[in-house]
């Protein structure tokens, strides 16, 4: 489907991160921000580690927004990013609504990505793209739930688009590059969505995975649907779920997120306070 030129919002976000020799947490030392986008004030429930709350207050995107997303950790940072709310992606005229997101994880930083939903309205034009590059000993977890219609009133994914691509790279080596496009013509194939409104990935890059630790992250699985499985890549281990069971993967890639969290943080998984609102 052709896109239409027009003019739309265009957000921009910059983040620096640092953690100074002898000091015990991470520290934001710029926040740029350009509207709608929006950053609150870090906040420390586990001591060392910067929990940072990215907001929209527009509340959605409509056709021709872009966002622009800059993150930089600078080495030894602890840094968890997360959403404060669910994304909409509105129906468009057919212009185009993108994300693009560009991430430096310093050497030893560990950076974790962990947005809220994503809800991409049927007729919606979306193009997200995301590029994570590590320095040497640099972790990089993060995940992706995308709901390809508003399911929960019953509304289709028949006649938008939906184009996604992660990038992994360390020392301009590609780690993991993975591009999914769901077109709405094609939702109900099988090789596509297979009529399922719910399609989420989530991954840990930047260590050492042994068959063992794949196996027990295969038998955190709890749900009912099918459609799921889990990879070991270079570098790291993938997970995959299509279905309709949004409470079952996100509890799913939490318990996986809690049984990694150990073996590249030396700590267990806390809960954002943003998400228990």
């Amino acid at each position: 489907m052709s896109s239409i030129d027009r003019s739309g919002w265009h957000g921009q976000l910059d983040l620096q991160f640092i953690r100074f020799p002898h000091q015990d947490a991470t520290q934001l030392i710029r926040s740029y921000a350009c509207a709608p986008l929006k950053v609150q004030r870090p906040f420390y429930p586990e001591g060392e580690v910067c929990h940072t709350v990215l907001l929209h207050t527009a509340g959605g995107m409509v056709g021709g927004d872009r966002l622009s997303y800059r993150i930089n950790l600078a080495a030894n940072s602890r840094v968890l990013l997360t959403t404060a709310a669910a994304a909409k992606i509105y129906r468009s005229q057919g212009e185009v609504t993108s994300q693009q997101t560009q991430i430096l994880v310093g050497e030893n930083a560990c950076l974790e990505w962990l947005p809220q939903e994503t809800i991409i309205f049927d007729r919606a034009q979306y193009h997200q793209n995301l590029r994570v590059d590590l320095e040497a000993g640099a972790v990089w977890c993060g995940w992706e739930i995308a709901r390809l219609g508003r399911s929960a009133s019953g509304e289709k994914f028949t006649t938008g688009q939906w184009r996604n691509s992660i990038e992994v790279w360390q020392h301009n080596r590609p780690l993991w590059i993975d591009r999914q496009q769901v077109v709405g013509s094609q939702w109900e194939m099988v090789q596509a969505m297979a009529g399922q409104p719910i399609l989420a990935t989530m991954a840990v890059i930047g260590l050492t995975v042994s068959p063992e630790l794949v196996t027990a992250v295969r038998e955190l699985w709890v749900g009912k649907d099918l459609d799921w499985g889990v990879s070991a890549v270079q570098g790291g281990v993938v997970c995959r779920y299509r279905g309709s069971d949004r409470s079952a993967v996100l509890s799913w890639f939490k318990a996986v997120w809690n049984l990694l969290r150990p073996t590249y943080l030396g700590r267990s998984a806390c809960i954002p306070r943003v998400w228990q609102i």
